[in-house]
């Protein structure tokens, strides 16, 4: 596993009976998670002093529990990347803070290619990916389906100090888009893929992963240029295990690049020392792009 330990501002208290004990700079919330299936005692003195938890429904969703005042919008930074985050009505934060330590990969291979680099961030949430490759000196195109998660990337650039950094801000269905993409013979140099399992389009399109993920890597293996650096797919969903999603990469665009892996990525847990898995990460690379054996 493949932990995001460099964080300054975010940390994994605790994680005990569903839930994790997290705190976002100044604020300490609680949050569920389904991978969390021990009860160990809830010693960690935060527990009690939350601002804030998230209670799920037994009718889907769930609500926030403001224990002191709301909790608003506030600046959480990583390395030299600002990041707003507030609670969002799906328990999210607009953060993954376990991605940081793809974005630091994704980074340091941009960096070392030594030429001139396009991205393409497909489902591109608030723009982690996006802003970690265009601060490494990469083109980058963002693509989501939603107007306020891609407003809310572009708010996240500013704070960057990257509102002037070579990005394309696109709302739309990642389908459809890279359909018109291959149509303009339009090509990249490196794909992020961070499907959700279930979801819509702009236009109420449905997504669900299971049914539609083969496809859409199929269809991705024409935007790759003659000389692709890597193409990394993401996945939170419990039932896509790392090992399905090398298979996947394996048979659609695996032959363009010469090494293919995949593994978990997680968070260190501060009360046990233990690394919480938070989903997995398959990578096709091309350390020398004439070499076209996969590997692994």
């Amino acid at each position: 596993m493949r932990i995001a330990e460099q964080w300054k501002d975010y940390k994994l208290l605790d994680a005990s009976g569903g839930e994790r004990l997290e705190q976002w700079k100044d604020v300490v919330l609680i949050r569920p998670d389904p991978q969390i299936i021990w009860n160990t005692p809830k010693n960690h003195p935060l527990w009690n002093r939350a601002d804030a938890q998230y209670h799920r429904s037994a009718k889907g969703g769930g609500e926030w529990e403001f224990f002191h005042r709301p909790v608003q919008a506030r600046e959480l930074n990583y390395r030299d990347l600002c990041f707003k985050v507030q609670p969002t009505n799906f328990k999210h934060m607009g953060l993954f803070p376990e991605q940081a330590v793809n974005w630091d990969f994704f980074s340091n291979l941009i960096r070392s290619a030594n030429r001139p680099i396009s991205v393409l961030n497909l489902f591109a949430y608030t723009g982690g990916a996006t802003l970690a490759a265009a601060r490494s000196g990469a083109t980058v195109c963002h693509l989501d389906a939603s107007k306020g998660m891609v407003r809310w990337a572009r708010e996240n650039a500013t704070l960057s100090g990257l509102q002037k950094a070579p990005v394309r801000w696109i709302v739309d269905d990642c389908e459809k888009f890279v359909t018109r993409e291959i149509k303009r013979g339009r090509r990249y140099d490196a794909v992020i893929m961070d499907p959700p399992s279930y979801g819509r389009g702009p236009g109420g399109e449905l997504w669900k992963l299971e049914e539609t993920l083969f496809h859409l890597l199929q269809l991705c293996e024409n935007l790759l240029s003659d000389a692709p650096l890597f193409f990394a797919l993401n996945s939170y969903t419990t039932g896509l295990s790392a090992a399905t999603m090398k298979y996947l990469l394996g048979v659609t665009i695996g032959h363009h690049f010469s090494s293919l892996s995949a593994d978990e990525i997680g968070l260190l847990v501060e009360a046990s020392g233990q690394a919480l898995p938070c989903g997995s990460t398959a990578l096709c690379l091309n350390e020398n792009p004439d070499s076209k054996e996969v590997k692994g």
